[in-house]
């Protein structure tokens, strides 16, 4: 069995989805992701939790920043931060 790291993943998905972005012409200017990320892991039974915070993310987001959002996730869980 073959594993693939988080960091791989992450820019696989990255590329992939900028240039289908880019290709496609979805937004005026070019599109490029940020150079931070955040992986976290969830069980199955979290899975329509998660579903529901991306479709309600735009909304979300009017009331607390990404930011604001990361510190807590990172205070509330105890992270470790590794930069690459």
């Amino acid at each position: 069995m073959s594993f693939i790291s988080i960091g791989k993943i992450a820019q696989l998905i990255k590329g992939e989805s900028s240039h289908w972005i880019n290709q496609n012409k979805l937004i005026k200017l070019k599109f490029e992701w940020q150079d931070e990320y955040l992986a976290v892991g969830v069980g199955d039974d979290k899975i329509e939790i998660v579903r529901n915070y991306i479709a309600n993310q735009e909304e979300h987001h009017k009331k607390i920043t990404v930011k604001q959002e990361y510190d807590k996730l990172i205070k509330r869980y105890g992270f470790d931060i590794i930069k690459h």
